[in-house]
């Protein structure tokens, strides 16, 4: 059974594109089948070129959404950092406007403190 799921390779694709244009040579090509006649694989051939074209276009507006999403995503993160920055000077390091925006207040911070010599490193 064929994985239908699975795109074509481009030479596959190739080859059939080739097989196409070499039906085109055949004279009084009559098929049993109406799915291997020569309008209905044109037809296949046109429906397949359309759809790569659609898909070529989205693939452009996604890329250019994502673009957009991105920069509205800095452009909110800049914003958010520019409020902090102003609710600090405006309040101050020890406020709990401070704190309320997501910042500590400098008094609940730890200080670091001096490390002792090991005596153990040599």
């Amino acid at each position: 059974m064929t994985d239908t799921t699975r795109r074509l390779t481009p030479k596959r694709i190739d080859q059939d594109v080739q097989a196409l244009n070499g039906l085109r040579t055949i004279k009084n090509y009559t098929p049993v089948r109406q799915a291997a006649a020569y309008e209905t694989v044109q037809q296949t051939y046109r429906d397949m070129l359309q759809s790569q074209q659609q898909e070529i276009e989205m693939e452009a507006r996604l890329k250019a959404t994502r673009d957009r999403a991105r920069e509205a995503e800095w452009a909110f993160h800049n914003s958010v950092l520019a409020m902090k920055q102003s609710v600090l000077g405006q309040f101050g390091p020890d406020s709990h406007e401070i704190q309320a925006v997501g910042y500590k207040k400098k008094a609940e911070r730890k200080r670091s403190r001096r490390r002792k010599p090991n005596p153990d490193a040599s």
